[in-house]
């Protein structure tokens, strides 16, 4: 457990990504609407928070709760949303789509993928309601910037994902296993051993880091917290 190890932290806006840098966050998922899981902030929620942090940040491109890309305007919207982003300082971004079927819905993952233009992005949580991970790795795996997958392992959480994400980190060097895990869904702190002890180094927080909930702000000390657990303090 050697290896300092990613923690990225949920930010709606300027005060959390001030908090959760301050805690010791490694990154920002930047979102609004956490009522539908986070969907994509506004560009000058983004510029606001580059200007007031500099640790990486990675933006949501999603319009509607659920994974489905939608329609084809629907789509356009998106690429359109990935431009502007990238106008107000964002260089990373977190994406994923599905069809009806629980498959990887690759179209518009490559349409949305082609606008970010080499960008860094995480594949998120989607992969926790596909058919078959292992086959949507495999789709994804030469996409370019595609370097994370945000994963609890199962739809339910970390709780019953925990062995699958063990798994999984078994498999790295494996086509479709080179992308980082990163652990996030139902994390609790009595998770961060095994996963270490897995050699699992990035981890994701967002009501984890607010003691009085989602209305609530993102709390330094609460970071701090999981900072401590991830050093091994």
């Amino acid at each position: 457990m050697s290896k300092r190890a990613v923690l990225e932290v949920i930010a709606l806006d300027v005060a959390d990504a001030v908090a959760a840098q301050a805690g010791g966050a490694d990154r920002l998922e930047l979102v609004t609407e956490m009522a539908a899981d986070g969907l994509t902030p506004a560009p000058a929620t983004v510029a606001g928070i580059r200007a007031a942090v500099d640790i990486d940040l990675r933006v949501m491109l999603r319009l509607a709760d659920g994974f489905a890309a939608g329609s084809a305007e629907d789509v356009d919207r998106l690429v359109r949303a990935a431009h502007a982003m990238r106008d107000a300082g964002a260089d990373q971004f977190v994406l994923g789509f599905l069809d009806t079927t629980g498959a990887v819905d690759l179209a518009p993952v490559e349409r949305v993928v082609g606008a970010l233009d080499g960008c860094a992005w995480t594949f998120h949580r989607a992969i926790d309601r596909a058919a078959d991970r292992d086959a949507l790795r495999k789709q994804l795996a030469d996409l370019p910037g595609l370097d994370t997958y945000l994963t609890a392992g199962a739809a339910a959480g970390v709780d019953e994902g925990l062995p699958t994400l063990v798994a999984e980190a078994g498999r790295r060097g494996e086509p479709g296993y080179d992308q980082t895990l990163l652990v996030g869904g139902g994390l609790q702190l009595e998770h961060v051993r095994p996963l270490r002890n897995a050699g699992i180094d990035a981890f994701h927080i967002g009501g984890a880091a607010r003691p009085s909930g989602w209305q609530g702000p993102v709390s330094e000390e609460a970071v701090r917290e999981w900072r401590r657990a991830l050093d091994g303090e």
